[in-house]
């Protein structure tokens, strides 16, 4: 297993403008209830799970196309989830958002419910 790095600057400052970034702040969920309408809940959760030398492309396809791929990002990055793909986005693409996510909260109940 490898370690994961810190962020650069640049790809926090990129994270801050990435339009999946801005849409789970836009649908960050204030419960659980997003996640029965999830494209996931019909695939085998292994393929959110690549292996590290694996490509995540099925699986970041598959959440390209799901309505709640905002508040399932929104979701991880409350969780600091690490692992696997999460609205759209791998485990290198999170850390950087994360450092933009925890630097720029929007409070829960000031959006739009998941």
């Amino acid at each position: 297993m490898t370690r994961a790095r810190v962020p650069r600057p640049h790809e926090v400052q990129a994270a801050h403008h990435d339009p999946r970034l801005m849409r789970a702040r836009m649908e960050r969920p204030d419960n659980d209830s997003w996640r029965v309408r999830g494209r996931c809940r019909t695939v085998d959760p292994e393929t959110f799970f690549p292996p590290p030398t694996e490509p995540a492309d099925v699986a970041v396809s598959l959440c390209r196309r799901c309505p709640v791929q905002g508040a399932c990002l929104a979701a991880a990055l409350d969780a600091g989830d690490g692992n696997g793909v999460w609205g759209a986005t791998t485990p290198r693409e999170r850390r950087a958002m994360l450092v933009a996510w925890r630097n720029d909260p929007v409070p829960v109940g000031a959006s739009a419910k998941g």
